[in-house]
């Protein structure tokens, strides 16, 4: 079930802008996307807080790599302030089936948690 709520609206946009290359080049726009309390279970199986996953990902890209490629986002709210997507992802060739929940702040939409999990195609 996929809900096309403004809510899970700003989710997937906020998800999709954590892809943007221009904004992982940002401290502020990326950091204005990661909640304060933010957790992630990475594909590696690393456990990763928010310091630690802005410092991995702001970092340079390789340059002969492609942008991450989305597919599949679906979204539920599941609260007035909570909103669950679901997508898979390609990364240069590395598939990973991803979940995420957002949080709604006084300063708007921010991740709060994030897990992927690898797949082959």
């Amino acid at each position: 079930m996929t809900d096309r709520t403004p809510a899970v609206q700003a989710a997937i946009e906020g998800e999709l802008r954590l892809l943007d290359p221009e904004v992982r080049a940002s401290p502020e726009l990326f950091g204005a996307l990661m909640h304060p309390e933010f957790t992630e279970f990475g594909s590696s199986g690393t456990r990763w807080d928010r310091a630690s996953i802005m410092r991995v990902l702001m970092a340079a890209p390789d340059p002969g790599s492609r942008p991450t490629t989305t597919s599949g986002m679906r979204g539920v709210q599941l609260a007035d302030d909570v909103v669950h997507l679901t997508f898979d992802t390609d990364d240069n060739g590395r598939l990973a089936h991803r979940s995420s929940l957002w949080r709604r702040t006084e300063d708007g939409w921010r991740i709060w948690f994030h897990q992927a999990t690898p797949f082959t195609g």
